[in-house]
């Protein structure tokens, strides 16, 4: 049966139970419970794909998946139908008819992540798993100072995860930005695209730097030479991290067929 719909889903949910999003054998993935909800919804074998990678542990507000589907079912009822077989921890928030061509990968013009520190003396039960808890104060002047640095088109090779060679690890960094919020310190980046490890070593240096364990330089130095302190930078843990919006070019979010 030829797939002659593609859908495009806005996806919501908390990652801590799942080994991040893509698909693996043997282990729960984001990946795969929407495929699994497909299937019981649809009753046919989709493959979804996804706009973002997020890691193990990560959590996401504005995830966009798309995937074909040989089906009547209107936008609405994919919603309602895929809630129902969806684990708690998983939701969709919208679902719309897209044109055949369109690639939530591919297509997408920025990531934007947030990551939240929760800056008190003492650990928060609720946001255990939202939120990294960071006892020191942090000067988020300087972070911000240092985190100049990271806009523009840069070469993220030193402080991501191991590429090969022929791999482009040049990204585009449009902002990355650090404000408070009462007792919450947020990171937000926005790029074209993030490598693995990237956001969560960048953090971990800002982190250091606003400890004032680190001089702002060391960024600057890392991104050139490398990380002068041993092999790689540390990470900071994915449980803080979450992916808020993936945009676009142009309204991908528009229905082209109303009735069926």
């Amino acid at each position: 049966m030829k797939p002659n719909r593609r859908i495009a889903l806005t996806v919501e949910y908390d990652g801590t139970h799942y080994k991040g999003f893509q698909l693996q054998n043997n282990k729960p993935t984001i990946q795969g419970e929407l495929e699994e909800a497909l299937k019981r919804l649809t009753q046919q074998s989709i493959r979804v794909r996804g706009a973002s990678r997020t890691d193990s542990g990560a959590h996401a507000l504005g995830q966009v998946v798309d995937f074909n589907v040989d089906s009547k079912l209107e936008t609405e009822q994919f919603i309602r139908g895929l809630n129902f077989y969806l684990p708690k921890d998983i939701g969709i928030q919208s679902a719309h008819e897209v044109s055949e061509e369109f690639n939530a990968r591919k297509h997408a013009l920025t990531r934007i992540y947030r990551f939240n520190i929760l800056n008190l003396p003492h650990q928060s039960p609720l946001k255990r798993y939202t939120h990294h808890w960071i006892k020191e104060v942090l000067d988020i002047n300087i972070m911000r100072d240092a985190a100049k640095e990271l806009v523009g088109s840069l070469d993220f090779r030193h402080i991501a995860a191991n590429y090969p060679h022929e791999v482009n690890t040049t990204r585009i960094v449009k902002r990355w930005e650090i404000w408070r919020e009462e007792e919450t310190i947020i990171i937000e980046s926005e790029a074209n695209g993030f490598l693995r490890h990237q956001i969560r070593r960048v953090n971990s240096i800002l982190v250091n730097i606003g400890k004032g364990k680190w001089q702002k330089d060391i960024l600057h130095e890392t991104l050139k030479t490398g990380f002068p302190l041993g092999w790689k930078p540390p990470s900071l843990p994915s449980k803080g991290l979450c992916l808020m919006k993936v945009t676009y070019p142009y309204n991908w979010q528009k229905v082209e067929h109303e009735t069926y």
